[in-house]
Parts: C-alpha cells; structure tokens; sequence
C-alpha cells in the first residue's frame, strides 16, 4: 500500500501574509505539518506543492520533497486545491515512477492536529472502505435552527427552513469541516470535482481544532492553545 502525502502552499496568502512561514511557537508555520506527517509512519512520500522559493527551501530543511514548482496558472486563489492535488499527484507518479494507492492532504493552515490525528483519520478509510474521508468538529452554528441568510426580499431568514425547529437539540447534526485533513483513493482524487460522494465519510476532531489559521486572530489563539495544551512539535 503505497500512499502520498500531499502539502500545498501558495506564497501570496490572502488573509495572513505569508502566514505559511510566519514564526508560530518559535517554528515556522509549516514546520508542524511536515513534522505530523513525517511521525504518523504512513506515508511513502511527502511532497510540497508551491510557487515560493523560500517555502521549497524551509520545506527542504524540515525534510519534505520539493521536485517542481507550482505553474502560476495553479497559484491563483482562484484556483480549486482539488486541482492543485491532482497535479501534485500526476507530478508525483511521474518522478516516483509509481502509482499511489491514497493521497492525503495535510493543510499547513491547522497545525493543531496531531500524528495520531492522521493515522486514526486513515484507519477510519480504512476500516469503512470510504472513496473520501474529510476531517470535521461539531459545527457550532446550525442551519437549521440559527444561522439567517438574506434573501431576495432583503429580509433575513433560517437557511433551513423546510421544517421548522424549535430548540438545538432536536436540529438534525451538522459538523463544520476544519481544512485539517483531506484523504482520497486515487480514482475518487482524479475523478470527482468535489469532496461529496456517495460513499465520503468524516473524522471528527476536537472542538479546539477548528482554528484554521487565516487572520492574526487565528494565529494568535491557535499560539495560545498550542502552549497551553503542549500540541506535539
């Protein structure tokens, strides 16, 4: 079983300038996912997919596999990042010489998971025969009970309002994906557009995993909470 590690990071982030090298706990921010990925044991390859010099170099260093530069026409934040995996993939049987029986990818965005995070999300593939499994929390807002959308009107109202419900705990679950982990078989990567199939399943992590780093508000909680609970480094 042979499975790639997939990280892509672009240089000109939007939210949180180059955040993906920003100094969090004295490492750089990339650093933590490359270092999970190296201690989860699974993985065959892992490879960084990026258009920065200074990212390929630091990912380098910290011991992940930088062969290509990402084409500027897969750098726009346009671009969807199921495509830039499939490129990372197609690179990647190319050099390697072989195909991969799983891909996942690893946001550098949420360092709070851990090694253990990983493996236990691949074994749950695994043990389920999933096409896609996807990392999740327990959504703190729900659709169906309190959060309002603007309609065509301009007035606000429910999302869900196909059945009207009147306390939280009879609203149906629904859980808020956390850009932690991402995991495909290789035909379920290269041959659907989006994350939902009719065979995807979920991982649920812990509430405090669902900082995904994309403002200095972001980054400074997710500081906090790595000191405070001494997250693996």
């Amino acid at each position: 079983m042979s499975v790639l590690c997939s990280i892509c990071m672009r240089k000109n982030s939007k939210g949180l300038k180059n955040k993906n090298f920003k100094i969090l706990n004295n490492k750089p921010l990339l650093y933590y996912t490359i270092n999970q990925a190296l201690n989860s044991g699974i993985f065959s390859k892992i490879v960084v997919s990026t258009d920065s010099e200074k990212i390929i170099q630091l990912s380098k260093k910290y011991n992940a596999e930088v062969f290509f530069k990402r084409p500027k026409y897969l750098s726009s934040s346009n671009i969807s990042k199921i495509e830039v995996i499939k490129h990372l993939l197609k690179k990647s049987e190319n050099y390697y010489k072989k195909k991969f029986d799983y891909i996942i990818d690893l946001d550098v965005t949420a360092p709070i998971r851990t090694s253990k995070n990983i493996k236990e999300a691949f074994n749950k593939l695994l043990n389920n025969n999933f096409d896609i499994l996807f990392s999740v929390t327990k959504s703190r807002k729900n659709p169906y009970f309190n959060m309002i959308q603007q309609n065509k009107m301009n007035y606000f109202d429910i999302i869900k309002k196909n059945k009207m419900i009147y306390s939280r705990q009879k609203a149906p679950k629904c859980y808020d994906m956390n850009a932690s982990i991402y995991i495909w078989k290789r035909k379920a990567l290269l041959y659907n557009p989006t994350l939902f199939t009719k065979n995807n399943g979920i991982y649920l992590m812990p509430d405090e995993s669902a900082f995904d780093i994309d403002s200095l508000l972001d980054f400074d909680i997710v500081e906090h909470l790595m000191k405070k609970n001494n997250y693996e480094k």
